[in-house]
């Protein structure tokens, strides 16, 4: 039987833990790692070839967290020697007030956009058809998701980190404010404090442990595009439609980059069904498929919406969208990161971190409730 004495077990090894492993044993903590699944698996939120980095945020929280996380996945990227993240500059475009706020943001961070007119948008990026005002950031990008996750791991290991894939934890015991038994089904680990990073599985394993709110868990399904022409150029987007004339139940954000080799990805952002992660089919729902296809063939000229390979994740998110980023006794949570969580992953670790070695907490708005 496995199992054995840790400062810190981390549970999950996706992007959160994967990079919470990473930290920890940097600082010098005895840390092992408990992944679910094999390396590499797709069941989860932090697979694939792409995602979108940029700190065009309008919240200040999650702009500084941005331009934490910078310097680290360039640090992330010498310590492992692998090229993760590619600068190809962004643009949003649409209606309403996010982008003025978006704009104000950066502004008085310090890191300031600019407004494109129309011609000088197509001009650059013919590939994109742009409703209404258009702002670009060159602080935009992109990474690729499975290297991340892999690089996170193997600078871990080579801190002194123990990463076990194909572990699934059964139970966690809180035994004391400075003790907790993290059971697998191949053995019992003891630690100082346990890190739970394990997305659309939190609330089934830290139900009765830690007070959770509500966690929305679904299946999204974006999707690659093949190109019209190989030689486009193209930024990473975010398109703000107009309310008024969309379709029942899609929301007004859709977002997409290039993912080389594989085709232009786009997608409706939080558009999924309600799921069980346990329960998955990975199937693409037809008629979300069909209004992704349709936007396409509307706003993405450069892409053909007929030649699509579909993508299956899952979303993680609270009611607000925030993180929750806190510590219960021995007990360190970090969920509802999905849907616009990865480009923060090396910050992300290091918070987690914080929160285990000396209990720092990173501000109210991440708090877990009554903590």
């Amino acid at each position: 039987m496995a199992g054995r004495d840790a400062d810190v077990v981390v549970v999950g090894g996706g992007g959160v833990g994967s990079a919470a492993a990473w930290q920890l044993a940097a600082g010098g903590a005895d840390v092992v790692l408990l992944e679910r699944f094999a390396a590499g698996h797709t069941r989860g939120a932090s697979h694939g070839a792409s995602r979108i980095f940029r700190i065009g945020y309008s919240e200040p929280a999650y702009l500084r967290l941005a331009l934490r996380a910078l310097p680290l996945w360039r640090e992330l990227e010498q310590e492992s020697g692998r090229s993760l993240l590619e600068l190809t500059g962004g643009v949003t475009h649409g209606g309403g007030e996010e982008l003025d706020l978006q704009a104000w943001a950066l502004e008085a961070a310090g890191r300031p956009g600019r407004w494109l007119s129309h011609e000088e948008a197509v001009e650059r990026w013919p590939g994109l058809r742009y409703d209404g005002r258009v702002y670009f950031h060159p602080l935009t990008g992109r990474l690729h998701a499975d290297h991340a996750v892999a690089a996170l791991q193997d600078v871990a290991a080579r801190a002194g980190a123990t990463v076990r894939h194909e572990t699934p934890v059964t139970a966690i015991e809180v035994k004391g404010a400075d003790r907790v038994d993290v059971h697998t089904v191949n053995g019992t680990y003891r630690a100082r404090r346990a890190v739970v990073a394990v997305g659309a599985w939190s609330a089934k394993l830290l139900a009765g442990i830690v007070p959770l709110p509500p966690l929305r868990v679904t299946q999204e399904q974006p999707a690659y595009f093949a190109p019209v022409r190989e030689d486009l150029p193209w930024p990473a987007f975010i398109h703000y439609r107009d309310p008024a004339g969309l379709e029942p139940g899609l929301p007004g954000a859709v977002y997409g980059l290039v993912t080389p080799g594989a085709g232009i990805k786009a997608g409706f952002h939080g558009a999924g069904e309600v799921c069980d992660p346990d329960e998955r089919d990975f199937r693409a729902e037809p008629g979300q498929l069909r209004a992704l296809r349709r936007y396409v063939r509307e706003w993405l000229p450069g892409a053909d919406p007929d030649r699509v390979d579909p993508i299956s994740c899952t979303y993680t998110t609270t009611a607000t969208e925030d993180f929750l980023l806190d510590r219960v006794g021995p007990v360190v949570v970090g969920a509802g990161f999905s849907g616009h969580g990865f480009k923060f992953l090396p910050v992300l670790g290091r918070i987690l971190a914080d929160l285990a070695v000396a209990g720092t907490r990173p501000g109210d708005r991440f708090a877990l409730p009554s903590s």
